[in-house]
């Protein structure tokens, strides 16, 4: 017997769950119908940015032949979903099309969040989210000229470098006091600040953005900073976080966290035993992850239990992160937020390479840690997690 699976959403995660599915479902147990609001099949989302260093959208195209070839599956672009009913157990798209499921998981991500700032509807204002935008950019990009990312983060990052592949020079705005904050603490963040300055970026931490500024044309002039700072800008790049997509949960009856996001529990099921999330629109105990990793392991849980396997619970605690940008080297790995059973080790050298490590206080085991600059592989260091760290660890994290 045929099972009906609807996916919601086609970006990294769905397709990590489509890919899946499709690799242990080998006696053809699901049919797959994947509803899409973007016009692109999935793509690496993570490395939109080389996208402006010259790579097309098919380079960036997770969704291969074989996959939009196959039999078995339904890709259904430009289709958002409007609504789900889960009594008649059928997803309701916006040209009125209703979709049956047997199963149904939601994978709708995230939107680029906007701060309430005056001015930021005005012409020269983007996100960074899709090629879409990043189409948008390229157009109104002025090489030689300033402009302004605001938000400091991960995504503020990669914002910044577009514009500066674009031939602009771009400012950075961060509330807080260093760039990455959520994943850096002051000294990682100085080893970036000092490479990223080296490249003709400015960072403007601890202050935040007041209003954008327009000219006699209406469009974008210039930024003004809490401090009082006006920055000149002919674009403005909001980066500033995400907020999940969780608006099917109303529609279905479902709770959302209390700051977004569907409420799921470690297998990322939903009160509804024939619905789950995934990915950054996933609350999973309340909380939502907005990294690929975490979303790549609730996919594979998902994938497993739709092929009837003992299932396997999320575990979010390892948030590792990598930034392969702005010619500097970044690496988070397992706890990095010590505690009082945790002891912090730091090896440094000079401004260039900084390295935190967090041991349990107990065992000596390692815990997790913070890596910047040319240090030794992340790979390696990241694999001695949950073991002593052997006697030689200074050299190899500076060698």
């Amino acid at each position: 017997m045929t099972h009906r699976l609807v996916v919601v959403g086609h970006g990294m995660v769905g397709h990590r769950l489509v890919d899946r599915l499709r690799a242990l479902d080998t006696e053809h147990a699901w049919r797959i119908t994947i509803v899409a609001e973007e016009h692109h099949p999935a793509y690496d989302r993570v490395s939109l940015s080389s996208y402006l260093d010259g790579k097309s959208k098919s380079d960036l195209t997770l969704a291969g032949a074989d996959l939009l070839n196959d039999p078995r599956v339904d890709l259904l672009l430009a289709c958002p979903v409007v609504s789900v009913d889960r009594t008649a157990r059928t997803v309701r798209t916006a040209h009125g099309e209703r979709i049956p499921y047997d199963a149904l998981v939601v994978a709708t991500g995230s939107r680029p969040f906007v701060p309430p700032v005056p001015g930021r509807d005005l012409t020269g204002c983007f996100v960074y989210r899709t090629f879409d935008d990043l189409d948008a950019l390229c157009a109104a990009a002025r090489p030689g000229r300033p402009g302004v990312v605001v938000g400091g983060g991960l995504l503020g990052l990669e914002a910044a470098n577009a514009l500066r592949l674009l031939g602009m020079h771009p400012h950075i705005v961060e509330t807080a006091p260093h760039l990455m904050p959520a994943q850096l603490d002051t000294g990682a963040a100085q080893v970036l600040h000092r490479h990223i300055a080296g490249l003709g970026l400015r960072a403007h931490c601890a202050t935040a953005t007041a209003s954008i500024e327009a000219g006699a044309d209406g469009r974008v002039r210039a930024v003004t900073l809490s401090n009082g700072m006006v920055l000149e800008a002919d674009v403005v790049v909001f980066a500033a976080g995400i907020r999940p997509r969780d608006e099917l949960a109303a529609t279905m009856g479902l709770a959302r966290a209390e700051r977004g996001g569907i409420v799921v529990d470690p297998l990322c099921r939903t009160a509804d035993q024939r619905i789950w999330a995934i990915g950054e629109c996933a609350a999973v105990n309340g909380r939502c992850y907005g990294l690929v990793a975490p979303g790549y392991r609730m996919a594979d849980s998902v994938a497993g239990q739709l092929m009837g396997q003992s299932p396997e619970p999320f575990n979010g605690t390892d948030s590792s992160t990598t930034l392969k940008l702005l010619d500097v080297r970044i690496a988070t790995f397992g706890t990095v937020h010590p505690d009082d059973a945790a002891v912090e080790a730091v090896f440094t050298e000079g401004t260039d390479r900084y390295a935190k490590l967090l041991l349990s206080q107990d065992s000596g085991d390692l815990l997790g840690g913070i890596l910047a600059g040319e240090t030794g592989s992340w790979t390696s260091i990241r694999s001695l997690v949950g073991r002593r760290p052997p006697a030689d660890l200074e050299q190899l994290l500076l060698p």
